[in-house]
């Protein structure tokens, strides 16, 4: 994969030249209070790097990218209006706003640009094409998006793992390099899966078990520990016969989780699990809560939260470690009385940094998180843009938005 410096230099410089940069701006947004507002701007500030890089260099910079889950047509909820607004302010300069993906109101809108211009165009997800398994659909949309621009960079690692008009098929059609973004993420996840630096932990958490087999079958493999919180936790609590109340329950899951115990056993990989749960009355901020045992949660109560014991057991079992992957909370730490296990996993990440460990925040909602706790990107190793490309890149799956980039 060639880098930005490198494209450069391939079309003899950028000044002038168009770039169509795919990033990933698909920030959460609350609405409650009329217009919507970015609550976590993590990825558009991750998207920062790359298109002032080539603005600085006299590219037009044409951004395109989605937001949501659209159903292939425009939606205002999902409009990225406000990131355009967000990108000027980062970025300290103008950016046009194209309320189209493509045709003549985006075509004239590149076509007026001037070198060092950036221009965002409206949601992708906007046109079905974009999503379509249909090759020639998806094709048809690439042409477009080629159209406008001389060369393309692939700066969203949050969408690498798809096979999209924008991520797999544009890059066939023009010169093509991956960006600052993506190259960082691909060198961390390298540090992750190749010549691991041990004790290596994976840390599990968030609401399913099943989005995460696949994964959690890979690391059987390559971990030395794996802890697991969050609402996922509750089906391996099942699988060792534990009562788990009104707790989230895959009950499907639970022989299958049964053999991923019996695999760690026999491959001395540890499995930690919490020793107490905080278990609420309901799934309420206000819901009378206690602390229990892991293998004592009343029938009637929900478990929303590891306990004290088990944050400080996780936090011990991590404080040795050399490398650390993070994906998924540990409870639900939206609401305060719940956001204990993920405050103290946190801590413990942020602590690995200034002993020149690595500790990786794996993305979405566990990058979210820290975040809302009050923790700084800084304060970790890595904070990934990407929790389902993180995912199947440990999983160890080709990714196409990176496969297509090889030359």
């Amino acid at each position: 994969m060639q880098d930005v410096d490198q494209l450069g230099r391939s079309l003899g410089g950028f000044s002038g030249r168009r770039v169509l940069v795919r990033s990933d701006l698909n920030v959460p947004l609350d609405s409650s209070g009329g217009s919507p507002v970015i609550t976590d701007d993590g990825r558009v500030r991750a998207s920062v790097p790359t298109i002032r890089q080539l603005s600085e260099a006299g590219a037009v910079v044409v951004v395109c990218a989605h937001l949501g889950r659209p159903k292939g047509a425009p939606e205002a909820r999902y409009s990225l209006a406000p990131v355009a607004a967000r990108l000027r302010e980062l970025l300290g300069r103008e950016v046009t706003f194209v309320t189209t993906t493509v045709g003549p109101e985006a075509e004239l809108a590149v076509a007026s640009a001037s070198p060092g211009d950036v221009v965002l165009l409206e949601n992708l997800r906007f046109d079905a094409r974009e999503t379509s398994k249909d090759d020639a659909e998806r094709g048809a949309f690439a042409d477009q998006l080629a159209a406008l621009a001389d060369a393309f960079v692939s700066d969203g690692f949050g969408v690498v793992h798809r096979k999209q008009a924008s991520v797999y098929d544009v890059a066939q059609k023009l010169p093509h390099a991956v960006g600052g973004l993506v190259l960082r993420e691909v060198e961390v996840l390298r540090r992750l899966t190749d010549d691991v630096e041990r004790p290596y932990a994976v840390v599990l958490g968030g609401a399913k078990v099943s989005d995460k087999l696949a994964v959690i079958e890979n690391l059987l493999g390559t971990a030395d520990r794996i802890l697991v919180g969050g609402g996922m936790v509750f089906t391996f609590l099942a699988a060792q016969g534990h009562e788990v109340g009104n707790s989230l329950l895959e009950a499907d899951q639970v022989e299958t989780v049964k053999g991923y115990l019996a695999t760690a056993e026999e491959r001395g990989v540890t499995v930690v699990l919490p020793s107490d749960i905080v278990a609420a009355t309901a799934f309420a901020a206000d819901a009378e809560h206690d602390v229990v045992a892991a293998d004592a949660i009343p029938a009637d109560r929900i478990g929303l939260d590891i306990g004290p014991d088990a944050a400080a057991e996780f936090s011990a079992a991590l404080s040795d470690c050399r490398t650390v992957f993070w994906n998924g909370p540990m409870g639900v730490f939206e609401m305060e009385p719940f956001s204990h296990g993920t405050r103290a996993v946190a801590t413990s990440l942020a602590a690995l940094e200034g002993l020149g460990a690595l500790g990786v925040v794996g993305g979405g909602d566990t990058a979210a998180a820290v975040r809302a706790l009050g923790f700084s990107d800084d304060d970790f190793g890595h904070v990934s843009t990407g929790g389902g490309a993180s995912l199947e890149y440990l999983e160890g799956k080709q990714l196409p938005g990176l496969a297509v980039l090889q030359d």
